[in-house]
């Protein structure tokens, strides 16, 4: 089974490190047409560079603060127009961890604005050509807490669980026109945020960083932390013609953990 995108041009968010990073790589080497998104130009530069190029040599960046829906908005529309977009993955860093009890109105605007604000503008962008092309693939990277709530992850609960029914939504009212829309739900995966969710936790009960994430390992039936490229590879099927009677799900990349169907 090959997964072939080389007529495909893929918009990748949250680019720069982490799951968006290696979701590009994947799709570079698939032979898309990759576009990085995300704030920091020296960071997208860098990645841009180690793409591969076999199949096409036009990779590009986009520079835009998801802090800043209309200036989103505006980077990616004006790009859309000249250069039709098949595959959207949206992802962004979810909203900082904590109880949602002590969270302000504020994190709670915020997290509102950098997922589901910013998620509308991109697909408004992209699906005029995905429905001239009569091929889309939007891709969602939230959370299994879509499933259910994680401790201390109060505000990003809330924000992933309206992402899901946002998501579900579009893929009904896409569908007739060959464009999908998924979410994939990643668990433990080895990024820089679960550097902070494992720091967090070590410094509420008192144990080392070490034993936090020994904890947390034996909450996964594979008793291992994902790596991002794992949960890239679901994304990069998703992405493709394989993927094609797959639409409006949630599907978890956990090694198990999540305890429902």
């Amino acid at each position: 089974m090959k997964i072939d995108l080389k007529d495909k041009t893929a918009l990748v968010c949250g680019s720069s490190t982490g799951i968006g990073e290696s979701t590009a790589r994947l799709m570079a080497a698939a032979g898309a047409r990759v576009v990085l998104l995300a704030r920091n130009p020296n960071k997208l530069q860098k990645v841009l560079s180690t793409l591969d190029t076999t199949h096409r040599d036009d990779h590009t960046y986009l520079v835009a603060d998801f802090s800043n829906y209309k200036e989103v908005d505006e980077v990616v529309s004006a790009f859309a127009k000249a250069n039709p977009i098949h595959i959207l993955v949206n992802n962004t860093g979810g909203p900082a961890p904590g109880y949602l009890i002590d969270a302000e109105v504020k994190a709670l605007e915020d997290g509102f604005t950098q997922h589901i604000k910013c998620n509308q503008v991109l697909v408004k962008a992209c699906a005029p050509g995905m429905k001239e092309a009569g091929y889309g693939r939007i891709i969602n990277i939230i959370s299994t807490s879509v499933k259910a709530p994680i401790e201390f992850l109060g505000v990003s609960n809330v924000i992933r669980g309206a992402v899901a029914n946002w998501a579900k939504t579009l893929s009904n009212e896409l569908g007739p026109y060959g464009i999908t829309v998924n979410n994939v739900l990643p668990g433990f995966t080895a990024t820089e945020r679960l550097d902070k969710i494992i720091a967090g936790k070590a410094n509420r009960a008192g144990h080392s960083e070490e034993q936090a994430a020994e904890i947390m390992k034996n909450y996964v039936p594979a008793r291992r932390f994902a790596q991002p490229e794992e949960v890239a590879n679901a994304v990069l099927f998703l992405s493709s013609n394989l993927a094609g009677y797959i639409n409006g799900i949630n599907l978890p990349v956990d090694g198990g953990r999540t305890k429902s169907l």
